[in-house]
């Protein structure tokens, strides 16, 4: 058995788990907080996110392809880059504590995500420092390490959420959904000691090496400002999706809790849903970096090529028969998983668009691993304008949050389109 394949059953296997323990996390939530705590959690996610992949700064990435061609000191090359992370956070962390008043005000126009916000950058030196240290271990396509972080970070947060949530709920619902993103550091902190616990022996941890290698620093930013600027892109037209949508809804004659409400759904109950089996296609796309990397740093490139559609057929396979069932089964699903019914034409509609999003995954990690980030950069890029564009145009119409279901899918079959073609041009 080659190492992709069984790398890529491996993390199949772990993101199945940790996909269940999800679902078991969000069921536990959304009973928790309810659909309007749930509305006020997925208004703060866009900037999350976005704050998320600013705060990575593609390192993980960088650093798993350049682990992969095996021809730097790794010890150096993971331990050197941590300190500029952690500068990076502080800096996000004191710009929030100065906007978020702005932001919860004015840009989300909810008051009650103020808390939220700042726990938001509480929570990120943790993430990026966890992150660094799996793109080692993808890197030396060693997936055991990363599998058990994450099963054991996934039962520490559920813990959290359980005995943590209802104890904030009492003060207010702002408390609650504040405490739900401080959770993360919980469950961060617990991955971080099992990584470095499974880091060699020989990767001792000394002063000297948290210094940054100036040569190894411009290798990493090399590969990470295309993929950062990829994902900013991609999360800033995130960070913009509600306030647009609020904006324009409101100027149209919807209220704020219809605005609220149906925005939680889609993004709440709905995405989440359709966004299940794209665990397989990531652990897919993380087995696929450092295969494609290596081989084409060896000029192997009919081999590069052969995994890459191993990949997208895997994926397919995936993707096709659970979208079928999604199709066929939405309400017993929706049932069984929310204990709600709300939002099933949205997932009909959505469901066979979000097969070539399955395909999209590995064909972004393939532009990456070939060197071609700043490929994958431009069609997210044109994805969003064209989004951005759509859904300020359809949310005019008064067709509700048809506006965001029309754009997310003209979004989607474009980038996968434009990723299908720089990647197949590049042999």
């Amino acid at each position: 058995m080659s190492k992709f394949i069984k790398s890529t059953i491996i993390l199949i296997i772990g993101g199945l788990i940790t996909k269940l323990m999800n679902m078991v996390i969000k069921i536990a939530t959304t009973r928790l907080i309810g659909v309007e705590g749930m509305g006020l959690y997925m208004l703060i996610t866009p900037t999350f996110m976005l704050l998320i992949a600013l705060a990575q700064f593609g390192f993980p990435i960088a650093i798993s392809k350049l682990v992969s061609e095996n021809k730097k000191n790794n010890r150096l090359l993971v331990l050197g880059v941590i300190p500029i992370s952690l500068f990076l956070n502080f800096l996000i962390i004191l710009s929030l504590l100065i906007l978020s008043p702005y932001l919860s005000n004015n840009v989300l126009k909810e008051p009650r995500t103020f808390y939220a916000l700042i726990a938001i950058g509480l929570v990120l030196p943790f993430i990026s420092i966890s992150n660094i240290l799996r793109g080692y271990f993808f890197g030396k396509e060693k997936m055991i390490p990363h599998v058990i972080s994450n099963i054991t970070e996934d039962i520490v947060r559920f813990i959290a959420i359980v005995v943590g949530v209802p104890i904030f709920l009492i003060k207010g619902l702002e408390y609650a959904v504040a405490f739900l993103v401080l959770t993360n550091i919980f469950s961060e902190l617990t991955s971080i000691l099992i990584l470095f616990f499974f880091l060699p022996k020989n990767f001792k941890l000394e002063k000297k090496d948290f210094i940054p290698n100036k040569a190894y620093i411009k290798d990493i930013l090399s590969i990470s400002l295309p993929s950062t600027g990829s994902r900013l892109i991609g999360s800033i037209g995130y960070f913009f999706e509600p306030i647009i949508i609020t904006y324009v809804l409101l100027k149209v004659g919807y209220s704020n809790h219809y605005i609220l409400t149906e925005y939680g759904i889609i993004t709440g109950y709905i995405m989440p849903f359709l966004l299940m089996p794209s665990f397989f296609t990531t652990a897919i796309s993380n087995a696929l970096i450092p295969t494609v990397s290596s081989a084409m740093a060896n000029n192997q490139k009919e081999y590069a090529k052969g995994k890459i559609n191993q990949a997208l057929f895997f994926s397919l396979i995936i993707g096709v028969p659970i979208t079928i069932i999604f199709m066929a089964f939405p309400e017993i699903l929706l049932k069984a998983i929310y204990n709600t019914t709300v939002g099933i034409t949205y997932l009909r509609i959505l469901a066979p668009i979000f097969i070539l999003y399955y395909i999209q995954i590995p064909l972004t990690s393939s532009l990456q691993a070939m060197g071609k980030a700043k490929a994958a950069m431009n069609g997210t890029l044109q994805g969003i304008i064209i989004k951005t564009i759509i859904l300020y145009v359809f949310s005019s119409f008064k067709i509700g949050l048809w506006g965001l279901i029309i754009a997310s899918s003209i979004n989607i079959i474009y980038v996968t389109i434009h990723h299908l073609k720089c990647v197949y041009k590049s042999f």
